[in-house]
């Protein structure tokens, strides 16, 4: 049973709030706020408790999803909640931000009205909401295909790009005609990837979490086959066919997908849902199919006037019709630094150095 629901910004602004059973006090949005301020961590705990009030509490798109209740609910439940509240904002809104989230106000107010009911959860089946959700999303700038182009960089070749970038799937399920809806089907397949270099730039270890993303603007989808490599096997004694294998080491399903086919001709079938929904989760460990896409080599030393100097050189092993767009680099320095600068070039070639240089102070010297 759910007390109130708001949703702050990372600054604290109050963007979304709803009280369903008026048990809590006026001031409970500032009492979380100081309370996952007030942490040392860097981490707060998702549960925090304040008199007889539970705050629990994800991050998505930099935003705060808070949900409070009185009584001795399950965390889990909530928190899944919430993260099915913050998918459902995104399908209807297009994107995830405090720009999306203010601009789309009254639609989050009716999202709420239909989801909860005096606090007990009613529905998050986007199939089911579309039938009472009757306020139109407001998108910042439809989407165009114009955006197609692509800027090749790291000396790779400028080129029109075959494939829809991925603010093509970023706007509302039931976008209008003149925010350029149109019945599709987006198939993502998204990669995040971990890994620990040595000071010599070797490989030491790497994980590899993946998931495959389907995101329907259809109202009635019939069902959908999605082929997989038919050499593609889980763990090490499942190794199929003749070539390179595309091995992982386990992998889950979505519940709605089929899987009487995946095991002789690994096929998915699945009926989707209007909005967003992973398909398919998959983890790899250690044994990569195929070297990183970049390499770091890093070099540290300290000068005369007391200044830790780290040279990091970035080099990016991509084919050269692959292009590597929005790359960041974050250096973090030591806690008791009190100014630092850095710089970056490029050398012939294409291997990107970071200079950085942080004055510390003498207490951590």
């Amino acid at each position: 049973m759910i007390s109130q629901v708001f949703i702050l910004s990372s600054k604290g602004d109050h963007l979304i709030y709803k009280d369903f059973r008026g048990e809590a006090e006026s001031n409970v949005v500032s009492v979380f706020y100081e309370k996952v301020t007030a942490l040392t961590g860097d981490q707060p705990p998702v549960v925090m408790t304040h008199k007889d009030l539970h705050f629990i509490h994800i991050r998505q798109g930099g935003l705060y999803w808070v949900a409070t209740t009185t009584a001795d609910s399950s965390p889990f439940t909530i928190i899944e909640f919430l993260n099915r509240l913050s998918s459902l904002v995104k399908d209807y809104c297009g994107s995830l931000s405090e720009k999306s989230v203010q601009m789309n106000f009254a639609l989050i107010y009716e999202l709420l009205d239909e989801v909860v009911d005096y606090g007990y959860i009613q529905t998050t089946s986007s199939d089911v909401l579309k039938n009472f959700i009757q306020t139109e999303a407001v998108t910042s700038r439809p989407f165009s295909l114009f955006d197609l182009s692509n800027v090749g960089l790291f000396g790779a070749e400028t080129q029109q790009s075959k494939v829809a970038p991925s603010s093509a799937a970023t706007r509302p399920i039931q976008s209008s005609r003149e925010q350029g809806g149109k019945s599709e089907i987006f198939v993502d397949v998204i990669e995040r990837m971990s890994v620990v270099l040595g000071s010599n730039g070797v490989l030491m270890k790497a994980d590899v979490e993946g998931e495959i993303r389907v995101k329907c603007y259809m109202p009635s989808c019939s069902e959908m086959r999605i082929g997989l490599n038919e050499e593609f096997s889980i763990g090490k004694s499942q190794l199929r066919g003749y070539g390179a294998a595309v091995r992982v080491d386990e992998c889950s399903f979505h519940q709605a997908v089929k899987l009487d086919e995946f095991d002789t001709h690994r096929i998915l079938r699945l009926c989707p849902s209007q909005g967003e929904q992973t398909v398919m989760q998959y983890q790899l460990a250690d044994d990569l199919p195929s070297a990183p896409p970049f390499r770091l080599f890093s070099t540290i030393e300290r000068d005369s006037g007391g200044r830790l100097l780290m040279y990091l050189k970035l080099r990016c092993d991509l084919p050269p019709k692959s292009a590597a767009i929005n790359v960041s680099s974050t250096i973090p320095v030591p806690k008791g630094s009190v100014s630092s600068s850095q710089g970056a070039e490029t050398d012939w070639k294409g291997c990107l150095f970071f200079v950085s240089g942080a004055q510390q102070s003498r207490s951590e010297r």
